[in-house]
């Protein structure tokens, strides 16, 4: 380099031919460069670079879940092994398996189990037809269609205590709206207790959570419709694909990861239903109502026996867990076919 230049020298060294300038001689020169590091290569810092980092991201989230979710259910197991009471002077001790053994021989608790199992499959399956009919249809190109969303939308910002009291209202024998209307259209003569008759209670409850809970399914099954590309729809058409030949074709293979997830998701919310249940019978009559989660809570908080309620509340967790898992799968492989 020439005086005053503030370019960088380069030395010669063994590598290269390079013909330096001002030179007439060939000479070599090796240019040593540092190796580039590569997005796996930062990705690999280990826990002084960014998985320290993801996890400091992480905690924030990780630390309710632990206490509000993990905490409670470790607890809830480990209770199930005592018999733990209610009373200021209760002592609790390790019994082992003495209240599965019990829960074993409790015809009361797998009556309510079957109830609860009815109860969740069939508010399950009444839901998803009808909340996908009600997405078809406000997936058209309707007047009002915002209004028609708007009012669907109505049932899920309700409280299940106002729900419940609604519907109480609704059912009532004497002042209530469904026996009024039916006996003016001649369909009854005399008043019937819809909430408190054998046979007509767990079916008027099987109503009442349909209702209550088909805004969510609806909203989710109508996000799903928006994502199908209408241009399939449109390419169906000119096949001479029909209105039921495109929604089977076209709409339902998109639809299908959609279907799995709520499916599911509905089927562990009906299952652990409680205050909805309770507003409207309180288990009632005679038990035909009593689901699982009402029969744990009388157990805890009726009869104080807190340590056979854990372990009732530990094996309906295990049951759904391997319904869900068995159900998941299935439903899983088929959106992979």
């Amino acid at each position: 380099a020439q005086d005053g230049d503030d370019r960088p020298v380069l030395e010669p060294a063994e590598g290269s031919d390079v013909e330096l300038p001002g030179r007439r001689r060939r000479m070599t020169m090796t240019a040593v460069r540092e190796p580039l590091k590569s997005p796996q290569r930062l990705a690999r810092k280990g826990p002084l670079g960014l998985e320290r980092d993801a996890w400091f991201l992480v905690l924030p989230v990780l630390i309710p879940i632990l206490l509000l979710s993990v905490g409670p259910l470790v607890y809830g197991l480990l209770l199930g092994f005592t018999n733990a009471s209610f009373g200021r002077d209760a002592v609790s001790a390790v019994t082992g398996v003495d209240n599965y053994v019990d829960l074993a021989r409790d015809s009361l608790f797998w009556s309510s189990f079957k109830i609860g199992l009815v109860w969740a499959v069939v508010v399950t399956a009444l839901q998803f037809v009808l909340s996908l009919g009600l997405a078809l249809l406000l997936n058209q190109n309707l007047r009002l269609r915002w209004l028609a969303r708007t009012l669907a939308l109505v049932p899920w910002a309700m409280p299940e205590v106002v729900v419940g009291i609604m519907w109480r209202l609704v059912y009532h024998s004497d002042a209530g709206i469904l026996n009024h209307t039916l006996r003016d259209v001649g369909l009854l003569e005399d008043n019937v207790d819809w909430l408190a008759s054998f046979g007509l209670a767990l079916p008027a409850v099987i109503v009442v959570g349909v209702w209550a809970g088909m805004p969510q399914t609806t909203v989710t099954l109508l996000a799903g419709l928006q994502n199908v590309p209408k241009t399939l729809h449109e390419a169906a058409a000119i096949d001479g694909a029909g209105p039921l030949r495109r929604f089977w074709v076209v709409t339902w293979p998109s639809l299908r990861p959609v279907v799995t997830a709520i499916t599911a998701l509905n089927f562990i919310w009906n299952f652990n239903s409680f205050g909805l249940v309770y507003v409207l019978t309180q288990g009632g009559p005679g038990g035909e109502t009593r689901l699982p989660m009402l029969f744990a809570y009388e157990e805890a908080f009726k009869y104080g026996q807190f340590g056979y309620a854990a372990a009732m509340g530990s094996v309906m967790v295990a049951v759904i867990a391997i319904f869900l898992a068995v159900y998941l799968r299935s439903r899983l492989k088929e959106v992979d076919q």
